[in-house]
């Protein structure tokens, strides 16, 4: 469906080309049409509810002041308080920010879970920020957002080059303004700090999990099935870890700098460890080099996208060889690219399905530090299971209804529970 097809009501039109936001916009109208969604609440779930621009001033270890932008913005709130990361990276911007807050409403919505969708960053490069400079650009942007955020209006959490010591920054900074230690403003903390047993790790399990289970339908044996992996961050890192225990062989992964492949399979743990101590696996001993585009053309059973979004596009869709996609990351996939890959018969789990258990854990999480009771790993991870296979078989199930992809099938999932409770609660005027 191209934007020619897409009927939309007035007020809701599609930003220019090229816009992140606008791909999500793209993807959302073509499941409201399946939904016959009403004009109104089709406005609403295409607004969002608020975009927050700030200021950062920081000292620098030079001495000389530099001025960040910081961004929060919280797209809905009807399942309850916004969920979403903070990410660092110097392409942040108010188009990405809302268009990733916008895919953590639907995230939420399709794992069932009481959030709904709020995202945040920073432009700037973390490699460049000593540990002093970095805490004081955390603790400078969460005192400018810090009547925003809170256990009840909207709990951030660790996203690309932010982790748990940037978010235990959070919670403190939040906890001196409020003058109480509120453990639950946040997630992805330490486990000292009120951190859930299992978080780190959630993101990649869920998506290992959903991967075995696509394998499943589409007749592939996990054990030996070859698989890719762009990006060897938590998510890359973690999965390639789980997906190996399963019995599949990592035969390539690329990170930002380089990539190393082997049909053999690759020694995941010592690139882990390679990983940790190079920052990247680029020149890693064992295996030929390998590019990003390499990767994406590569004859394998999965390819695993898990870096940044718009990796695959009209330009390389064609080149992808993979029967079964995974999205790891957040909107790796453009719409065009997707329309490609799904005319081709290729499998592609959607990201707000693939990598929801990320935010599942941070609901395990906030639950806990709210009750002031912790669950033992195993638990985090049973319950997890569950969640994420219910999630699968709901958007299966709902793909096969209306006879779409898996993507269309999660935004009709999402959408109809966001629209239904929007319905329930009406306009506040």
């Amino acid at each position: 469906m191209s934007e020619a097809d897409v009927t939309v009501p007035r007020g809701t039109e599609l930003p220019g080309h090229g816009s992140t936001f606008g791909a999500m916009l793209e993807e959302f109208n073509a499941a409201a049409r399946l939904l016959d969604l009403e004009p109104g609440i089709w406005k609403v779930l295409t607004h969002p509810k608020r975009q927050i621009v700030v200021s950062c001033p920081v000292e620098m270890d030079n001495g000389d002041v530099e001025v960040f932008t910081g961004y929060r913005v919280q797209y809905n709130i009807s399942l309850g308080p916004a969920k979403g990361g903070i990410r660092y990276h110097p392409a942040v911007t108010l188009d990405e920010v809302t268009a990733l807050a916008a895919w953590m409403t639907w995230k939420c919505a399709v794992a069932q879970v009481p959030f709904g969708g709020g995202k945040g960053g920073v432009a700037c490069d973390p490699t460049r920020l000593s540990r002093r400079e970095l805490e004081l650009l955390t603790r400078r942007y969460i005192a400018e957002i810090v009547d925003a955020i809170g256990p009840d209006k909207d709990v951030p959490a660790p996203d690309v080059n932010t982790n748990d010591q940037v978010m235990a920054w959070v919670m403190d900074t939040y906890s001196m303004h409020v003058g109480a230690t509120t453990t639950a403003v946040v997630t992805g903390k330490p486990l000292q700090l009120g951190g859930s047993a299992g978080r780190r790790e959630a993101t990649g399990r869920g998506v290992s999990l959903v991967t075995r289970e696509a394998l499943k339908y589409a007749g592939i044996d996990i054990a030996g099935a070859r698989v890719a992996i762009q990006g060897f961050g938590n998510v890359g890192s973690v999965s390639a870890s789980l997906l190996r225990q399963m019995g599949a062989r990592i035969v390539a992964v690329t990170d930002w700098k380089g990539g190393v492949g082997d049909d053999r399979g690759l020694d995941i743990d010592a690139m882990i460890e390679y990983a940790r101590q190079y920052k990247t696996i680029d020149g890693f001993p064992a295996g030929e080099p390998l590019t990003n585009a390499a990767l994406f053309a590569l004859d394998v059973d999965v390819l695993l996208p898990a870096a940044i979004e718009n990796q695959i596009t009209a330009r390389n869709a064609r080149d992808v060889r993979a029967r079964v996609i995974i999205e790891g990351a957040n909107g790796p996939t453009t719409p065009d690219a997707h329309r490609l890959l799904h005319e081709r018969g290729v499998f592609v789990v959607p990201d707000i399905l693939a990598n929801a258990g990320g935010v599942t854990a941070s609901y395990f999480e906030w639950v806990q530090n709210r009750h002031g009771y912790f669950w033992s790993e195993d638990e985090v991870n049973a319950r997890l299971e569950i969640k994420m296979l219910a999630a699968f078989d709901t958007v299966l199930k709902t793909a096969l209804r209306y006879r779409v992809d898996l993507r269309t099938a999660a935004y009709v999932v999402a959408i109809d529970r966001v629209a239904t409770v929007t319905r329930m609660r009406g306009m506040y005027a």
